[in-house]
């Protein structure tokens, strides 16, 4: 596990790797640097006692002044490239992120909370760039100071060597023994982070809903109760590192208190010299610092190595909806706009019925089709399958002449314009939002698409017009203003195919009517497919696909399905009892 999570971190410097050998080159050289200085003031000292001067001692100051300014301005280089590498690694696995996240189909985010996302993608990432930055540091620092720093203090004393270092295997005991603690512990601090991350996002994007319910005590104790869940977690946490790091000091400074003992009697026997002495002592104190950080270095690591099985998760989510190497490009050809379905089925996953079952039908060109059906009888679920928003079988859904899994995705989706029942206005102006799938439309072509939906009136009347900002998620709009902007959206990309998904639900009857008539009339006559549950609107369709249960049960025109009994017949009638009680 630890390998894997080394190679992991490998992969994620590799881009950086001549970045990553400098700093570390130049950490090697202030180590060395910092191991020639302790031994130039031991020789002082020595050397000094002998036969004291000024200018001997001023000699000394100005050559040890002089290294420590050059082990200051190396230290400080190596700490901007390797700091530098970990903030060029966040803003890589950033990036991967959000293009990978990009790629998976909207199932993927339906089993995976939002909140958790932004807080893999903001807390995780940070937590790995803090691993790569101070931990790598901190980990080639203690290691080249212990390298460096043992060789010279045994060419002093073997004996005081090994007196004053024999704490040191107990440290690492301690390590071992709190290390799993403390990876257990970060993943809970993370998980209850993403939890609160989830919690706060739902209840944002919700607001409305919470004040209509008058749910706010509710909603202040579910976060009261998940803030509490965060605080234990951090405190649990924090209790095992303040046990661990001052344990891991103390034990560090008794080497030193060890040296001081042991050393005194040395030089009073005169088995070692006061410079010998001095250069021991200071050996020691350069190991306390390096030694004293493996507790922050840990906790570092302990966060990196939960951050990257979150991060790699995402990765390791592969887009079940993909264009294949062998796909064709619909953008080289001209679509006409047939739509075929030969024994077309679908199932969910982890759902034993099908939600589609064995349909078949075939959609001419320019041609107007409405489905109609009962709720749950597979209408949104047959509209998603034409854009392959789900990830149908190959040789069941065709677009001309083409099956739609062997063309490339986003040449059928510029074919293919899809408008969902739930239509999400970004926080940006109303133009934007229209040409949000068309970004260099000019402003005729945006009024144009919205005289087509029946729009163009009511932005006239907002207070900027086509600059108004709609707000998150178009709030400042109602439910008919939002669906009529995003089929203005579909409109203004010209696919020859439209495809909407009950997106005419907030739409009163007559307004639904004139857009499916600017629609099926024209030179410009698309081939549109709409589902809806308003049967005056589907009554002046082309033709009518009835479906149930999953299977289109009958086909045919207004007149000719009212012409015989069936399901068609029941909801024309329950329609007109609405009608009439209304």
């Amino acid at each position: 596990m630890a390998q894997s999570k080394l190679r992991q971190l490998g992969a994620y410097l590799k881009p950086h790797w001549r970045q990553s050998a400098l700093g570390i080159l130049a950490l090697l050289v202030v180590n060395i640097v910092s191991v020639r200085i302790p031994l130039i003031i031991g020789n002082a000292v020595d050397q000094l006692k002998v036969s004291f001067s000024i200018d001997k001692s001023l000699r000394y100051v100005l050559i040890i002044l002089v290294l420590a300014s050059v082990m200051w301005v190396i230290r400080m280089t190596s700490r901007v490239l390797i700091f530098g590498v970990g903030r060029k690694v966040e803003f890589d696995l950033k990036q991967r992120i959000f293009e990978h996240l990009l790629t998976l189909e909207p199932a993927y985010f339906a089993e995976n909370t939002i909140g958790d996302l932004i807080n893999r993608a903001t807390s995780d990432v940070d937590n790995i760039r803090r691993l790569l930055g101070f931990a790598v540091l901190s980990i080639a620092n203690t290691l080249f100071a212990y390298s460096l720093t043992i060789p010279a203090m045994l060419g002093i004393s073997v004996r005081l060597t090994v007196i004053a270092l024999a704490i040191y295997p107990i440290m690492l005991v301690l390590v071992r023994l709190f290390s799993e603690r403390l990876r257990r512990q970060q993943l809970e601090v993370q998980q209850s982070l993403s939890d609160l991350s989830t919690l706060i996002q739902e209840d944002m994007s919700g607001i409305s809903l919470v004040k209509i319910y008058a749910q706010e005590e509710n909603e202040q104790q579910a976060f009261s109760e998940q803030n509490q869940a965060v605080l234990t977690a951090n405190l649990a946490l924090a209790k095992t590192r303040n046990t661990l790091f001052p344990l891991l000091g103390g034990l560090a400074s008794l080497s030193l208190a060890i040296i001081l003992a042991v050393g005194s009697r040395a030089i009073a026997t005169g088995t070692l010299s006061e410079g010998d002495f001095v250069s021991l002592i200071l050996y020691v104190g350069n190991l306390v610092f390096p030694t004293a950080l493996l507790g922050f270095t840990i906790t570092a690591y302990q966060r990196g190595e939960v951050s990257i099985d979150r991060i790699e998760t995402i990765f390791a989510a592969h887009p079940k909806i993909y264009s294949r190497t062998e796909a064709s490009d619909l953008s080289q050809v001209k679509i006409v706009g047939q739509l075929t379905a030969r024994h077309l089925s679908y199932t969910y996953p982890g759902s034993s019925k099908p939600a589609l079952e064995d349909i078949s039908f075939q959609v001419k060109p320019g041609e107007t089709v409405a489905v109609v059906g009962p709720i749950g009888s597979g209408k949104s679920t047959l509209a998603k399958a034409l854009p392959r928003l789900l990830d149908i079988p190959a040789g069941q859904l065709f677009i001309d002449r083409y099956d739609i899994t062997q063309v490339t995705l986003p040449s059928l989706r510029r074919a293919i314009a899809f408008v969902p029942q739930d239509s999400f206005l970004f926080s940006t102006q109303v133009k934007n939002n229209i040409r949000y799938g068309s970004p260099l439309a000019e402003q005729p072509e945006i009024e144009d698409a919205a005289k087509l939906s029946q729009l163009r009136e009511e932005i006239l009347n907002f207070p900027k017009q086509y600059d108004t900002i709609v707000g998150e998620r178009g709030i400042t709009l109602s439910g008919g203003q939002r669906q009529r902007t995003a089929i203005a959206r579909a409109l203004l990309v010209d696919a020859p195919i439209l495809v909407l998904d009950d997106a005419l639900s907030s739409v009163d009857n007559q307004t639904a009517t004139r857009i499916l008539e600017n629609l099926s009339h024209g030179t410009q006559r698309k081939t549109v497919v709409f589902v809806t549950h308003q049967m005056s609107a589907a009554s002046n369709a082309d033709r009518i696909l009835v479906m149930n249960d999953g299977q289109i049960v009958q086909s045919g025109s207004h007149e000719e399905l009212l012409a015989r009994p069936g399901l068609y017949e029941t909801l024309w009638n329950q329609h007109k009892l609405k009608e009439v009680l209304q």
